[in-house]
């Protein structure tokens, strides 16, 4: 589809005199206007890759990239062009916010943001380091004393001015956030109302970090507990979700009395950006809420300075369990309070007696949202052999009919994958299956599209030994086994190292709830594909993490209770 917007966009610039074409542009819509754009840009790099048809024999192959003159030819225009999109242009931001100020990098180095469907540059951000990280773990830590004395209420009031403004600018923050991550825009505006639910949900619990009084053993003495804040908390948070991540750990923090400095992924700095500016204009003081824009090369450096800083005393992170592990390493030389949710690999479980409609319905939601780059998404589909067929070939046909392309262009459900990494553990992943004797019931190759785009795709006939059983493949692809009984699925369920999140379709209550017990998962969704919610608890067990996140235990998360005992009573 985008292969043919270039060609249709060139054949109708084509009919225009060359003077005349810019002032045709001029009078398009923002939106029209910005997509004209960044097609042009695309037809100008002549980078695109022939089509070439699924090959599963080709192996590993790479999608469109930008190279050399014609990725220069684009970078001037591109930040601009984004801007104008806006209805609030000062939404995009290219520097950090560190103290309430927008700061440049101390080596003044930066780095560029690039949209996945088109790898159009859309900003260049400061290429940060540790010596910018300590400047605003500096900051925060000079600002905590005043946040922590204002009342719960008041810190609350601040936090529903800015999820008021979030809201007031739902569609801006959606078209930055599928610009610099790629999902639908439907996608994107969905998760600024999910990102927002948390500071709503917070605003309102910060007046709930209720104390208790303890009767006491001892005649004379009075025994009770407060809630504290914990001090300075470093956020890191993931590409895949740029705003919701961030909300979900800032605003318990904030409502708690915690100062923060955020982290966003090097692919997806400009949501969180856009996330400052309004916790600016919401009243939020200088050093209470900073973010530092770092490339990738600079990630290690800048997560060691965050966890072994004596002044940060929390640590919150969403990613990988690899880089979670060297968090926690890390962090234990100051003894820090931790949050981490990590890999997952969610089992979904389909019983014969299950409605299969509805069964297909949840693992479309759940699978294919931001093209199954999400944590709980199914990994793992356990169909019940009497019904195995059947649930395939219908799952197979319904995922063959979803829209892929550009997520601004009307009606896609699928967009591409965030970076070339990404497109190759997917390819990996499904070049590993079929060798091994899965069936490609539909899908399985690159997208026509090119670049790193892949086709929604069901593999039919997977086995234990395969990749796409033991690692979270982290793309469109739906691997499906088979299995006989219940105690075999609980089985299959169970074997892999972690636990966030998993799925159970059954006609029989009883039987759901009973698997749901038996499934090691901090999160089971029974009948139902959609599970997050800012007010239940989020995160999960082994090795998918420890804390949790959302409901009012999030915001204990932030939180240290003391303990007073009063004597001389008489």
């Amino acid at each position: 589809m985008l292969r043919h917007l270039v060609r249709r966009t060139s054949s109708i610039r084509a009919a225009f005199p060359p003077d005349s074409w810019q002032a045709f542009t001029a009078c398009l819509p923002r939106t029209s206007r910005f997509m004209v754009g960044q097609l042009d840009a695309v037809a100008a790099s002549a980078a695109l890759h022939p089509i070439h048809p699924p090959n599963h024999s080709r192996g590993l192959t790479t999608g469109t990239t930008l190279t050399g003159n014609a990725a220069s030819n684009i970078h001037a225009a591109s930040a601009e062009s984004a801007s104008e999109f806006l209805d609030d242009p000062g939404l995009l931001r290219d520097e950090a916010y560190v103290n309430g100020k927008w700061v440049k990098a101390k080596g003044g180095k930066t780095y560029e943001v690039t949209d996945p469907a088109t790898h159009v540059v859309i900003a260049r951000v400061p290429s940060m380091g540790a010596a910018d990280t300590r400047g605003a773990i500096e900051a925060a830590a000079a600002a905590w004393e005043g946040w922590k004395q204002k009342t719960p209420k008041q810190r609350g009031d601040v936090l529903r001015r800015w999820y008021d403004l979030i809201q007031h600018h739902t569609m801006d923050l959606a078209k930055i956030l599928t610009l610099e991550n790629g999902k639908p825009l439907a996608e994107s505006r969905g998760e600024v109302g999910y990102g927002a639910s948390f500071v709503e949900f917070y605003a309102e619990e910060a007046k709930r970090t209720y104390g208790e009084v303890i009767p006491s053993p001892t005649p004379g003495r009075r025994l009770v507990t407060i809630k504290q804040p914990v001090g300075v908390a470093a956020l890191i948070t993931p590409w895949n979700f740029p705003i919701a991540m961030i909300t979900r750990k800032a605003a318990p923090a904030l409502a708690a009395g915690c100062p923060v400095v955020i982290k966003p992924a090097e692919d997806t700095p400009l949501s969180a950006l856009a996330l400052a500016e309004l916790a600016e204009r919401a009243g939020v003081p200088p050093g209470i809420l900073n973010v530092l824009t770092c490339p990738r090369e600079h990630a290690a450096e800048v997560g060691l300075e965050l966890s072994t800083s004596l002044n940060v005393r929390k640590l919150s992170f969403t990613g990988s369990t690899k880089v979670g592990k060297i968090l926690m390493r890390d962090s234990a030389s100051t003894v820090k309070k931790l949050s981490l949710e990590l890999g997952g690999n969610a089992p979904l479980i389909v019983f014969d007696d299950a409605d299969i409609e509805n069964a297909i319905n949840g693992v479309l939601a759940a699978k294919f949202r931001n093209a199954g780059q999400t944590c709980v998404s199914p990994n793992r589909l356990l169909v019940q052999s009497r019904i195995y067929d059947e649930f395939v070939s219908t799952l197979a046909e319904k995922v063959a009919n979803l829209q892929v392309g550009h997520g601004l262009q009307p009606g896609v459900q699928i967009g591409p994958l965030i970076n070339p990494g990404g497109l190759e553990k997917v390819q990996r992943h499904v070049h590993d299956a079929v060798k091994k004797g899965a069936q490609v019931v539909t899908g399985g190759d690159l997208h026509a599209l090119g670049g790193t785009f892949f086709e929604p795709t069901v593999l039919g006939d997977c086995r234990p030994d395969m990749l796409v059983f033991t690692e979270e493949t982290f793309g469109p692809v739906c691997s499906v086994f088979k299995f006989q009984a219940e105690a075999e699925a609980i089985e299959m369920a169970n074997a892999t190292p972690f636990g966030l999140a998993a799925y159970v379709f059954a006609g029989d209550v009883g039987k759901g709830w009973r698997v749901a017990e038996a499934i090691e998962a901090g999160m089971v969704g029974v009948n139902e594909g959609m599970i997050s919610t800012a007010v239940a608890p989020f995160g999960g067990v082994k090795e998918s993490g420890v804390g949790r996140e959302g409901a009012k235990v999030g915001i204990d998360e932030y939180l240290e209770t003391k303990y007073l005992c009063l004597g001389s009573f008489r």
